[in-house]
Parts: C-alpha cells; sequence; structure tokens
C-alpha cells in the first residue's frame, strides 16, 4: 500500500478511536473497522480479483479507503451507502484526499433500499457493517446480490453475537451457503453461494 495513504489511514483510524471514546451514544461514534480486518479485506479483493464492491455502512470512510485501493489493482469500484449524511461528507473529505474518488460512489442510502436497487448477481464482495439486527430483515436481498462467485462479509459476528444470530441462523439453514468465521478484528463471517 501507498505510504501516503497507510498514512492517511492511520490518521483516520486515531481520529475515530478518540471521536468515539467521547460518544456515550453508540449512534454517534465512527465505530470503524480494525486495521487488521481491513487488510484482510484489501487482500481478499485482490487475490479474486473481485471488481464491483458493495459496503453498507460507510461512517467516515475508513474501511472504504481500504476497498477503494483494492479495486483500484482490479479494476473496480466501491458503491457505499451510510443513512447519515455528514458522515457521507466526511468520508467524501477522506476520499477524494487520497485519490481514490474516481474508484468510490459515496451515497446518503438505507441499506434495504440500497440492496432492493441492485441488480441481482451484480455484487463480487458486501460487506455488511451497519445496524446488525436489521441483517436478517434483509434477507435473501443480500444473498441475492451476490454474483456467481461473490462474497458476503458481515462484520462484528464476536463482538456482537447476538445482535447477528438471526441473519447467522438463517445462514446456517441455508444448505445453497458456505460460511466460515475469521477471527481478525470483531470477528467476520464470510458467506459464499456452492457451485450449483
Amino acid at each position: 500500500m501507498d505510504p501516503d495513504l497507510l498514512s492517511q489511514l492511520d490518521d483516520i483510524y486515531r481520529d475515530g478511536q478518540e471521536h468515539d471514546a467521547a460518544q456515550a451514544d453508540r449512534l454517534l461514534r465512527r465505530r470503524n473497522l480494525e486495521p487488521d480486518s481491513a487488510a484482510f479485506l484489501r487482500l481478499l479483493i485482490r487475490v479474486a480479483r473481485m471488481r464491483a464492491v458493495l459496503e453498507i455502512g460507510t461512517s467516515n470512510g475508513y474501511s472504504t479507503l481500504w476497498l477503494a485501493d483494492a479495486v483500484r489493482e482490479t479494476g473496480g469500484r466501491v458503491v457505499s451507502v451510510d443513512t447519515d449524511a455528514a458522515a457521507i461528507e466526511l468520508a467524501a473529505a477522506n476520499v477524494e484526499r487520497a485519490g481514490l474518488a474516481g474508484r468510490v460512489v459515496l451515497r446518503v442510502e438505507d441499506g434495504r433500499a440500497t440492496l432492493a436497487a441492485t441488480e441481482p448477481g451484480s455484487v463480487d464482495l458486501l460487506f455488511l457493517d451497519s445496524e446488525r439486527t436489521e441483517y436478517a430483515g434483509w434477507w435473501p436481498a443480500p444473498l441475492d446480490a451476490l454474483a456467481p462467485h461473490g462474497v458476503l462479509v458481515i462484520d462484528n459476528v464476536l463482538s456482537h453475537a447476538d445482535e447477528v444470530a438471526e441473519v447467522r441462523a438463517l445462514i446456517d439453514a441455508d444448505e445453497r451457503l458456505t460460511s466460515v468465521l475469521v477471527p481478525t478484528g470483531k470477528g467476520q463471517l464470510l458467506v459464499m453461494r456452492e457451485a450449483r
């Protein structure tokens, strides 16, 4: 990774940690992805040559930058949505500063609405990092969005196991799906549909 981008990411992460420590209300926190989890997703995108990445839960754009750096190498694009307009504005400034604006589309939008409008089979990597208790209610739209060898990644499956229990039960009950828990950061569940 470019040293300037890595330095910017370090600054954004540190700022996010300091910001979150001062916020009593969880919904006002930035809740950035942990650096090891972000690096894992970057590697996954590069190794699998993924191009179409959809992120639900932009925040300040920390994870968006990791994803965008990866798709810069694969010739792809990241679409990232968040319901918080101020967060999207901050993310846009961070993306611009990183020189990755040509690889990222940012939208103020609800995750359910985004998934409903996403063309079936069009997403190589779908990263869910928003309101965890809503994921089961979005089902099966996350699965429908995936390309034939696409991967769904759900963050916080170790730190907030109770909040993702319902969607995990849906995944576990579906014989078409294979999943693996990657214990980086707060835990990421990777889900892939088996070849037919």
